[in-house]
């Protein structure tokens, strides 16, 4: 491919990487310095001058120092005259901040959309934002790819006859249709009341699990907290097995092995939208690529093609 420069911030540079191997393009170095007094400053160590630019960065902690990062990467290749600057974002952090549910509160993700578009962003490539009306906050062309797919591939192929999705709560319940109608299985949806970011009560589940194998479909799993009030009552309604499924796994404050211990949970799986340190994992956690996903959207945005037939 021609006129096209791709580069990484310090987020995730494995998935950057890998995301070129796919594209067949080189992966250029970027160079991250830090003044005396703490500032960050950041070059682009290759030629931008009227190329089709590509800075692949999630927003992962430290998600303040990566968000700046990016911003000074947007702004470094706005000042190399670059003809179109994209910002791939595999993971949008501050998309959970999307509502004012309380006086005299921020609405951080479209308070970091206005940045990253004032930095200088033409558009914005996202994987799976926590809710549709996160995309209505970018000024610039949003192009959302959600790695439905990727977890459906990784489940097709097995037993499904008992199986039922459910999702934690309503407001992702219409994922979680997208997602059964994928494996040719019912849909159930737990009733979820947050309290504060890591309270959570679910007073009920709709649907029918008992005496099913379930895989609880959900966009993120941070602490796990809502997982395991989920977990709690499918047990009540004594379910078979539990498989649980994921976008983004950031798997904070031991996470990943407090579900993973869990009565009756088989499997964790996510995507690598999000680096895993080696010392996270265990051996229940299966991680999907989705790279191929994100290499096939840059190149049609490269090439002007159709984005949305890749859901076809």
């Amino acid at each position: 491919m021609r006129d096209i420069a791709v580069f990484s911030g310090t987020a995730h540079p494995e998935l950057a990487a890998e995301i070129c191997a796919h594209l067949d393009v080189p992966l250029h170095p970027v160079r991250v310095s830090r003044f005396a007094n703490d500032c960050l400053e950041v070059q682009l160590q290759a030629n931008c001058r009227e190329r089709d630019v590509f800075l692949i960065q999630p927003l992962v902690p430290p998600v303040q120092e990566h968000l700046v990062e990016l911003l000074l990467m947007i702004d470094a290749a706005r000042g190399a005259s670059a003809g179109r600057i994209t910002v791939v974002l595999p993971h949008y952090a501050y998309a959970r901040s999307d509502k004012k549910d309380a006086p005299r509160i921020s609405i951080g993700g479209r308070l970091v959309a206005d940045l990253l578009t004032s930095a200088g962003a033409h558009r914005v490539l996202a994987m799976t934002l926590h809710s549709p009306q996160v995309h209505g906050f970018f000024s610039v062309p949003v192009d959302h790819l959600h790695a439905l797919r990727e977890l459906a591939a990784h489940f097709t192929g097995r037993d499904l006859s008992n199986t039922v999705v459910v999702s934690p709560d309503l407001g992702n319940a219409k994922e979680a249709a997208a997602f059964a109608r994928m494996l040719g299985t019912p849909v159930a949806a737990g009733a979820k009341q947050r309290f504060s970011d890591d309270r959570v009560q679910i007073s009920a589940i709709i649907g029918d699990v008992a005496d099913r194998d379930v895989i609880v479909l959900d966009d993120e799993i941070a602490k796990g907290s809502t997982v395991i009030e989920l977990m709690s009552h499918l047990r009540e309604r004594k379910v078979r097995s539990i498989r649980l499924a994921c976008t983004h796994g950031l798997f904070s404050s031991g996470a990943l092995k407090r579900l993973s211990e869990q009565d009756g949970v088989l499997e964790v799986v996510c995507t690598n939208t999000v680096p895993i340190p080696e010392e996270k994992r265990v051996p229940k956690l299966e991680v999907l690529s989705v790279a191929p996903a994100l290499a096939e959207a840059m190149r049609r945005i490269h090439n002007g093609e159709s984005v949305s037939a890749l859901f076809g």
